[in-house]
């Protein structure tokens, strides 16, 4: 199960998902990504609600970084330690600009 909550302003989209980013459920945030592309410069993924992601999920995170890195930039802000985790395994940490609290 995923909630994704959004905030638009001007150029900016704030993407909180809460609860599991997976096989099943990564399609759904990938729509929400599409839907906002267009006259983004700055996004922000809040993962301070989300409980897992898989490699599905890091696919569509990929894919908004490759977006954002020709129209502007990419922040994930709050993620938990197992994201972390996943994150520093796959190298992750290195692709994507991670800010912790």
């Amino acid at each position: 199960m995923l909630k994704i909550g959004t905030e638009r302003n001007d150029g900016k989209l704030t993407v909180t998902p809460e609860g599991r980013l997976d096989t099943t459920t990564s399609p759904e945030l990938e729509a929400v990504l599409k839907d906002n592309y267009e006259g983004l410069q700055e996004l922000v993924f809040d993962m301070a609600a989300l409980e897992y992601i898989s490699s599905a999920g890091l696919r569509v995170l990929l894919a908004a970084q490759r977006v954002m890195n020709k129209q502007g930039t990419m922040v994930v802000r709050n993620i938990n330690e197992a994201i972390e985790e996943i994150f520093e395994v796959t190298g992750f940490s290195e692709i994507l600009t991670v800010e912790k609290e």
